[in-house]
């Protein structure tokens, strides 16, 4: 889906204030203040990114990019990578969230292995397979079926997974289990809807209007400055 901002009533008004000379040097000037524009409407949805999403990854930050205008093309793109643009479109269209996988993996407060960004670290799964400790499938609670990795009571010493790289003794990281019950690890949930809201184009909206005087103004200087 695309949107428009349309900033041609903002030039005519720019161009009425200019001398003649400036006024040859405009299409030059626009093409870059209309790129750098673009560029702060990045910025502006990155910070609106950090701020509705939960410490999202540089793959979500990072995926918003410009297509700079020229010249001969007077108008700059700001899109969103197809990969990441399909995760995003339920917070700013509506909808379930898009899973990677059968299940969304949602960690619970006995798993201390968490990266910065508090996601499980690649592979958790896979490495508490095999583990006396560990039980993957459903259990009946008071709640209702929950179906995750569950931990046992590890009050009997097990051998620890070797890993591939040192060599050395490594499992991920979970509080120890002695209660004597299954303590959940990891809830295997289903796609739900999201209640957050990106606003992508209200926020473009206000990054243009508050950029626009500005970038026009110092690219026109720039212009004027190097013309031959």
């Amino acid at each position: 889906m695309t949107f428009t901002i349309n900033i041609q009533t903002n030039i005519k008004a720019f161009e009425k204030k200019v001398s003649a000379f400036a006024h040859k040097q405009l299409p030059f000037a626009t093409a870059q203040a209309l790129t750098a524009i673009a560029q702060a409407v990045v910025l502006a949805e990155q910070v609106n990114e950090k701020k509705v999403l939960d410490r999202p990854k540089p793959f979500t930050t990072g995926a918003i990019g410009v297509v700079k205008a020229n010249k001969a093309r007077m108008e700059a793109t700001v899109f969103v990578k197809d990969i990441t643009a399909a995760y995003l479109e339920p917070y700013q269209f509506g909808g379930k969230n898009k899973l990677n996988s059968r299940a969304l993996l949602k960690p619970v407060d006995a798993v201390t292995d968490l990266d910065q960004f508090g996601n499980l670290p690649r592979n958790f799964i896979r490495k508490l397979k095999g583990r006396p400790d560990i039980f993957i499938g459903t259990v009946q609670t008071k709640a209702g079926p929950v179906n995750g990795v569950w931990q046992r009571d590890a009050s009997v010493d097990f051998e620890l997974p070797l890993t591939t790289r040192t060599g050395k003794l490594r499992t991920p990281k979970a509080r120890r289990n002695t209660s004597g019950r299954l303590i959940l690890l990891v809830k295997f949930t289903d796609a739900h809807p999201v209640k957050q809201h990106l606003d992508w184009f209200n926020v473009a909206q206000r990054a243009v209007a508050k950029n626009f005087n500005r970038e026009m103004g110092k690219a026109l200087a720039r212009a004027i400055a190097t013309a031959k």
